[in-house]
């Protein structure tokens, strides 16, 4: 992997996180989930959940799933299970009450405190492992490269002191990591208001909220899920990948990224032309001139 430059300012805080090291943060009961929404959750247009979905026992309400009583075009993919009625929100050993668990844990982390913006938009473009606080709201803008370090179970901790915003067309990734299979880190956004990821953001890790989740429309999120302890997930054309076996490294130089979005409904429908086109040019002999 070739080195990349970077400003001494990154340089000098990534010598410094090494003495803040994050473990992995477990969410226990709650891993199977790729979305929880303490208030319900809704789903605009196509999207595709790898994990499962609920909303809590006092709010059940999931709307857009095909498995919803208002159903809708949005999936989850099995071992993924869809919850009508919801689920426990409170206690340990139920999914909300070991996310709250989860929150808590990383709450109470010692954290290297950042000011800025994250990515290549803005002063902080990389990170090796560790756990960092936002005093406020933390943005991303452009590609925020995790350093890994040559490591499979990397991990890393954000403490968000209000919101998470993304800019549109931002991106998460890991780069640097060990050999090839599946990564056992964690990367978990412990975010105390709201969190918003622009449109078309390629996000990874938990974001556990004590306000809601809301991804606008095409935001992925790859090793991770959207957790809402307090509030509801807002969904519009999105794809959320909580299985562990999908979250691989393939190589030391190739970095892990977020999920493919979900294609657009043309898309499909160009399909089918599309394979006609392709067997017409394929099978088609040509003339022998007389």
């Amino acid at each position: 992997m070739k080195l990349r430059a970077l400003p001494m300012a990154v340089v000098v805080l990534s010598w410094l996180a090494g003495s803040v090291r994050a473990g992995t943060i477990d969410f226990l009961t709650a891993d199977p989930f790729g979305v929880l929404g303490e208030a319900g959750v809704t789903n605009t247009g196509p999207s595709t959940i790898y994990g499962s979905v609920a909303g809590s026992t006092g709010t059940p309400a999931v709307t857009g799933f095909t498995f919803s009583t208002s159903p809708g075009p949005g999936t989850v993919v099995p071992p993924g299970v869809g919850y009508t009625t919801g689920v426990m929100n409170a206690g340990t050993g139920t999914p909300f009450g070991d996310a709250t668990t989860a929150y808590n844990d990383a709450q109470g982390m010692g954290a290297l405190p950042l000011s800025g913006v994250l990515g290549s938009g803005g002063s902080i473009p990389e990170l090796t492992p560790g756990v960092y606080s936002f005093s406020s709201t933390a943005q991303l803008t452009g590609t925020l490269m995790l350093n890994a370090l040559g490591s499979d179970d990397a991990s890393w901790t954000f403490l968000v002191g209000s919101g998470l915003t993304t800019a549109s067309a931002s991106t998460v990734e890991i780069v640097n990591t060990g050999s090839a299979g599946e990564y056992t880190g964690s990367i978990t956004w412990a975010v105390t208001s709201a969190a918003t990821l622009g449109t078309t953001t390629t996000f990874l890790g938990t974001i556990v909220s004590q306000a809601g989740v809301v991804l606008d429309t095409g935001a992925t999120i790859g090793c991770g899920r959207a957790i809402s302890l307090d509030a509801s997930v807002s969904l519009d054309d999105n794809v959320i990948d909580a299985f562990p076996a999908d979250c691989a490294v393939s190589s030391s130089s190739a970095p892990i990224t977020g999920p493919a979005p979900v294609p657009e409904p043309g898309t499909f429908a160009l399909l089918p032309s599309g394979l006609l086109a392709l067997a017409f040019l394929t099978f088609r002999k040509p003339r022998v001139p007389r």
